[in-house]
């Protein structure tokens, strides 16, 4: 592992927790009874990483909840309301502003309006950061949170030169959505072209290309690929590097093939068409995983807080460098050194 000489060139760094899924409820096994899910426990790993977060001797600028913050499980036993409450309690412990990204578990619990009025929307968080604490600048393309179709998605940048963008992963998908609305209906057909089973979560019987149209997987719409290709034109012109977060991985090879988006392959087709893009965050599997494709992005699938034993941890802080970021985990979470693409054009 790379150590840091000098870390007077370090520009910032930044958190980063994936599937917390957070119950007040005993320990239980996850969806093919194969793996033991901590419920209770996981609130315990959180606090243990706010607290080493906010030790460190550089304050991270931000952290990224990637999703996935309590279990669907909520809603079964009419606790939504109260375990979101008890775990963003918690975050606001934290000396850092919170991200939040909306995962699957997310929509078990909440439609769409709920989400929007909750604390597990940041888009205030948007803007770009120069000093002070003041935006200087938006470029987007306006979002019309009012609209039943519209999609949660942001960016901003902490530091010149770098830009985050907060994508959603479940915009296109059979949750979150009245059965009125659109996208739910273009969700529930694309879902059934591809998945026959009865239940649309179960994979019994699919293979390549259609093993990820799962129901507790989603997709991107086309006017939300079309709002964050706009940004990266602005960010290859800007000579920025960015980083795209979603809960969804968008590549095979940084996780299960089960766990990608339903069209993982447009958005990565037009992901490499721009020179900005440096990496892509995403949480949902829980084993985690990582690859570096062949146009030099690199795909992160942060390791699931639930399924982490209480002895263990799950997390990780990024220290980000003008060449390179320096992934450096916690527990199961491994540490990575993220070199960027040789030339930003």
């Amino acid at each position: 592992m790379e150590t840091e000489a000098a870390e007077s060139n370090l520009n910032f760094t930044f958190g980063v927790i994936a599937d917390i899924q957070y119950a007040n409820v005993p320990n239980g096994l996850n969806y093919t009874r194969t793996r033991k899910r901590y419920y209770r426990n996981s609130l315990c790993l959180l606090r243990g990483a706010i607290n080493e977060w906010n030790a460190e001797c550089v304050a991270p600028k931000f952290i990224l909840q990637l999703g996935d913050i309590i279990d669907g499980c909520n809603s079964q036993i009419k606790a939504s309301a109260e375990a979101l409450e008890t775990v963003i309690n918690d975050f606001t412990n934290c000396v850092a502003p919170v991200h939040h990204i909306w995962g699957n578990h997310e929509f078990y619990n909440f439609d769409r309006t709920q989400l929007q009025q909750s604390a597990l929307n940041t888009k205030h968080l948007e803007g770009d950061i120069v000093s002070g604490n003041m935006p200087s600048f938006n470029v987007k393309p306006e979002i019309n949170n009012d609209d039943s179709e519209a999609f949660y998605g942001y960016h901003f940048s902490p530091f010149p030169k770098f830009r985050f963008i907060i994508t959603d992963a479940y915009d296109l998908s059979i949750h979150g959505r009245k059965e009125s609305s659109k996208k739910h209906n273009d969700s529930v057909q694309i879902l059934k072209s591809n998945n026959k089973n009865e239940d649309p979560n179960s994979p019994e019987g699919l293979a390549e290309p259609n093993l990820h149209f799962l129901g507790f997987n989603g997709g991107f719409s086309q006017d939300q690929l079309e709002w964050l290709n706009n940004i990266l034109n602005f960010s290859d012109c800007n000579q920025e590097k960015v980083t795209i977060i979603g809960h969804l991985p968008v590549h095979p090879d940084a996780t299960d093939p089960i766990c990608v988006a339903w069209n993982y392959n447009e958005m990565l087709s037009m992901l490499h068409t721009h020179s900005s893009v440096i990496c892509f965050l995403a949480g949902h599997n829980h084993d985690g995983g990582y690859h570096l494709d062949n146009h030099g992005i690199h795909h992160i699938t942060v390791e699931g807080v639930i399924e982490t034993s209480p002895e263990c941890q799950a997390f990780a802080t990024v220290h980000v460098y003008e060449d390179r970021m320096i992934l450096k985990g916690r527990g199961r979470t491994p540490s990575r050194v993220l070199r960027y693409r040789e030339k930003i054009n």
